[in-house]
């Protein structure tokens, strides 16, 4: 809808227009009947919880894209995942700062903190908004960066806050190098649980084998190189990986080579029975 040249006009509009838009946003993820939390704001608190927090860096004023703002610190629900807003409650003050934007009055910086590519808005919630809904693709913003233990990539929703948290407390109970974490990846959050107890289980019985203690960092170190990685050759050689990724592929042959074979050893000709019977 073009402008009517009335400021007072036009950012009433402006408000009635993203409220319609969230308002079918809502209604579209219903009928498509996709997860609940698509739309929802990210909290802050909880991405921190889950990907662990190692420090934190003050990197000054930026520009920054408004498609990575995607959470805030505050624990209200005023406005969803694209800061539309949520209901009429925030329409006075809204309104009111869209007002002074359109007359020219400067606009004060927002405040955000950053984790991996994402933003999250600790001052300027009604900026972010203002600015998005009237079509601008960046905003100035004073920019704190928090260090995490756990890569935030693939964060989409609040559900996949489960995954990253199950991969922290893995990343605690097998400490490995980060190239090492690459290589292991689950989609089910459980089965980063279930890898932490097959390692465990795995140190303990390399332990007896050696009758000597072994901390955490070794046993992850000499798991990863002496099972893991030689377990992933071998099951590629013999075309067992499939859509899987690797790490999934071990825990299901893994769990397989005891329950068919009844044996805790690797080789070659194990391999291609459990081929066979798996096929």
């Amino acid at each position: 809808m073009p402008d009517t040249g009335f400021p007072r006009a036009d950012v009433e509009n402006d408000f009635l227009r993203a409220r319609r838009r969230q308002s079918l946003a809502r209604l579209a993820q219903w009928l498509r009947r996709g997860p609940d939390d698509v739309n929802l704001i990210l909290p802050f608190d909880e991405v921190v919880a889950a990907l662990g927090m190692r420090g934190e860096r003050r990197l000054g004023l930026q520009t920054i894209r408004l498609d990575t703002i995607v959470g805030t610190l505050d624990s209200g629900r005023d406005f969803d995942r694209r800061f539309r807003p949520t209901s009429g409650r925030v329409r006075e003050r809204w309104e009111r700062l869209a007002l002074a934007q359109r007359r020219g009055e400067p606009i004060p910086p927002i405040d955000v903190y950053r984790i991996g590519d994402l933003h999250f808005v600790q001052d300027g919630h009604h900026r972010v908004s203002i600015a998005i809904a009237t079509g601008a693709t960046t905003i100035e913003a004073y920019v704190t960066e928090i260090l995490t233990v756990v890569s935030a990539a693939g964060i989409r929703r609040r559900g996949d806050l489960l995954v990253k948290d199950y991969e922290r407390l893995f990343r605690a109970r097998v400490p490995l190098p980060d190239q090492a974490y690459a290589k292991i990846a689950f989609s089910d959050p459980w089965s980063y649980a279930e890898l932490g107890e097959a390692v465990e289980a795995w140190g303990c019985r390399c332990m007896q084998d050696n009758r000597r203690f072994m901390d955490r960092a070794e046993i992850a170190r000499r798991w990863f190189a002496d099972e893991y990685q030689p377990v992933v050759r071998m099951l590629r050689g013999a075309d067992m990986i499939g859509s899987r990724t690797e790490a999934e592929a071990y825990m299901r042959i893994a769990a397989e080579r005891y329950r068919l074979i009844r044996t805790h050893e690797w080789n070659d000709e194990i391999i291609e029975r459990l081929r066979r019977k798996v096929r």
